[in-house]
């Protein structure tokens, strides 16, 4: 490795910890949260901290949704950032997966005094999506990469004029702009998402490099 990339790598680094050391920290529930994910729950670094958590509080400060849908909850972090960014009548709908999680996931919501704002639902986002009878304002996607373009599909017909999708790790470590393997359908399906929404006439957006890429869409009133 010659010393110049071995500098660029030092200073990213070095940036990252700067850019965190200017944010409004994470209090003591999401650091213990942060904490008790990395202790016992697989792949912890998918957990969203700090950064992207202050980020998803202003923009629900910023947009007001009365309704938020989140496809992937992960360990809750990034719902209760939302939920507390939301006024007191908005409501969050959070869809995870994974049901080995739900026993972790539910005692943060109640620490947090978000159990009245959050629903949790258990299950495939595709499928739960479909029975939630519901229009949203703001829609952050942070489920499986590979399903991405179905999600959009699925969404975008549920979502209020003006209303906005966020979309999680759309640069897929740098991912995007290296020749994709075939077999790598996390990739393909990022590709494929990007695409679309660069294409759809209804919406428009803007990739913020922040973490692993942030997607912001609206759609066209």
């Amino acid at each position: 490795m010659s010393n110049h990339n071995h500098h660029t790598g030092n200073k990213n680094f070095d940036l990252e910890k700067y850019i965190e050391a200017h944010t409004t920290p994470e209090d003591q529930l999401l650091s213990e949260l942060r904490r008790q994910t990395h202790l016992k729950v697989l792949r912890p670094r998918m957990v969203s901290g700090p950064i992207q958590g202050q980020l998803l509080t202003m923009i629900c400060q910023m947009i007001r949704p009365r309704a938020v849908l989140e496809i992937g909850t992960f360990t809750g972090y990034s719902a209760i950032c939302m939920a507390r960014g939301i006024d007191q009548e908005g409501h969050l709908d959070t869809i995870e997966r994974d049901d080995e999680l739900e026993d972790f996931i539910r005692p943060w919501f109640q620490k947090a005094n978000l159990e009245e704002k959050i629903t949790l639902h258990i299950g495939n986002a595709l499928q739960v999506i479909q029975q939630i009878d519901k229009k949203y304002d703001l829609v952050f996607m942070d489920g499986d990469k590979r399903e991405y373009p179905e999600y959009y599909e699925t969404i975008i017909e549920k979502i209020n004029p003006g209303g906005f999708i966020l979309a999680d790790n759309i640069l897929w470590n740098g991912k995007v702009i290296e020749e994709p393997d075939p077999g790598d359908t996390y990739t393909l399906g990022i590709l494929r998402f990007n695409n679309m929404v660069k294409e759809d006439h209804r919406v428009e957006q803007v990739i913020l490099p922040i973490r692993d890429g942030l997607m912001m869409i609206r759609v066209k009133p």
